[in-house]
């Protein structure tokens, strides 16, 4: 077992841990179970990101938050995730994990739906004491917007920019960014995303933040600006967050673009 000294993160589709198409919240308890228990055999630092899932864009869609202010929708909206966000350390902390809930409700400022700063110096004291710092697709005040969703896709990029993290990974339902005959892509470059972009769908359940095209495009963009290289994998499968975790190279790579020596 490798075990880095460098925080890795993980993001968890909402679509693997909850059940997507349901009209309210509905957690996918024995994926739940088993990705828990899989990420509680790591021993590296460890940042948890998770999507919002049946439990934030049925009601994200409901209120249209994705289209203007509505306080209302936005608190019910937000009390919805955090009810997931609970159910997601309770199960991590079952199997030992030391996982904390961070509400990006009340750390994160955007300006028209991109993040303008997050309070990080919490989540850093966090990762050098041992915790697993949990974050999650939310509802956070933005300076244009009023409010505005944020997704977990956003979030992962920015925290490794910022604590300069060099391996991230997205669980999703697919074995990774799937081309026309439905088998998972190596690799992705920003030079060869144009070929690539007609095949990459959104989401087809109730989503308010883009599916798996947005989450090419975060990766893309993280990419051109830090080099690092991201995986997209599926974490529906056994043991594939374990395999993650440790080291392997698995799903789709979002990588930058080869650079020629001169």
């Amino acid at each position: 077992m490798k075990v880095s000294t460098e925080p890795v993160i993980l993001k968890l589709g909402g679509s693997v841990i909850t059940d997507k198409a349901a009209d309210q919240g509905v957690v996918r308890e024995a994926d739940l179970l088993r990705i828990a228990k899989e990420i509680s055999e790591y021993r590296g630092k460890l940042i948890v990101v998770h999507g919002a899932g049946s439990f934030g864009h049925t009601y994200a869609k409901k209120y249209g938050l994705d289209r203007g202010f509505d306080p209302e929708g936005a608190i019910i909206t937000h009390e919805s995730v955090k009810k997931l966000a609970s159910m997601v350390v309770d199960t991590l902390n079952h199997y030992g994990a030391r996982a904390v809930a961070v509400h990006p409700m009340g750390c994160t400022v955007c300006r028209n739906g991109r993040i303008e700063s997050i309070y990080l110096e919490n989540i850093k004291l966090m990762l050098e004491r041992g915790f697993v710092p949990v974050l999650h697709g939310d509802v956070v005040m933005d300076l244009e917007l009023g409010t505005c969703v944020l997704s977990g896709d956003q979030i992962v990029p920015y925290l490794a920019k910022e604590l300069r993290i060099t391996r991230l990974g997205l669980g999703s339902a697919e074995d990774g960014v799937l081309d026309k005959d439905g088998k998972a892509l190596p690799e992705i470059t920003p030079g060869t995303f144009e070929s690539f972009k007609h095949y990459i769908k959104g989401s087809e359940s109730t989503d308010v933040t883009g599916g798996m095209l947005g989450k090419v495009q975060e990766l893309l963009e993280l990419s051109k600006t830090s080099c690092i290289t991201s995986h997209i994998f599926n974490a529906g499968k056994e043991n594939n967050v374990y395999r993650f975790l440790n080291g392997e190279s698995i799903g789709t790579r979002i990588s930058p673009d080869k650079r020629v020596e001169v």
